[in-house]
């Protein structure tokens, strides 16, 4: 995934609804319409201040391998230029390209957000990735990650158990297919006024230039 894939998405404006996002299928005649809100709703928690004016939607799977390489590199230098500063929020959603242990591993971290510790076991997620498809995702390697975060392990292994959240994570998955996510990591960066996609692992210098440019177009309709 070296290649830059970059498509920016006009904002359209709702008489009644407000702000609309036009999001692709890139035919016409299959476009959606998303509200920003819609885009946000049923992912993670917002990491950072969710008053942030740019917003990063990442779509990610557990035991991919260039999602644990931005993981681990280029989202821990955009959380402490941009998130922790109030300037970008993110957002992750599941998008499980590899088979039953990611849909697995995706649960396990809303268990954990049940008992609000979704980014501390999101992070240890990738914190232990082992590869894609080598069986490091398992329910003991699972309830060892709980513990290193301090999850109560009778309601933890109770929410897997009962599959609490594989439809939510199903659903995620078919959202993903249907604004035209085809691989992970994939990043949804937006203001108001506009969507910028951004596909694969890319170096940090892609991200600087895409908050630029949302951030000027932000000045300009301001003005």
């Amino acid at each position: 995934m070296s290649r830059i894939y970059l498509l920016t998405i006009p904002l359209t404006i709702g008489i009644i609804t407000g702000l609309i996002l036009v999001v692709f299928p890139e035919s016409e005649n299959d476009s959606k319409l998303f509200t920003v809100s819609k885009l946000i709703e049923n992912g993670s928690p917002i990491l950072g201040d969710s008053n942030a004016p740019i917003t990063i939607l990442e779509w990610g799977d557990y035991q991919c391998t260039f999602c644990y390489k931005f993981h681990q590199n280029t989202l821990d230098m955009i959380n402490e230029k941009y998130i922790k500063t109030g300037k970008v929020k993110l957002v992750f959603k599941d998008f499980p390209l590899n088979g039953p242990d990611s849909l697995l591993a995706a649960q396990a971290a809303y268990c954990a957000n049940d008992q609000d510790k979704y980014w501390q076991y999101h992070d240890e997620l990738y914190k232990n990735w082992g590869g894609e498809r080598t069986g490091w995702v398992t329910r003991d390697s699972l309830n060892s990650f709980a513990i290193s975060v301090n999850l109560d392990l009778v309601e933890f292994n109770k929410c897997l158990d009962e599959r609490k959240y594989e439809n939510k994570v199903n659903s995620l998955y078919e959202f993903g297919r249907e604004v035209g996510i085809d691989a992970t990591p994939s990043f949804l960066v937006f203001n108001d006024n506009k969507i910028i996609k951004i596909r694969g692992n890319q170096p940090l210098e892609v991200f600087h230039k895409t908050f630029d440019e949302l951030q000027i177009k932000n000045e300009i309709n301001q003005n």
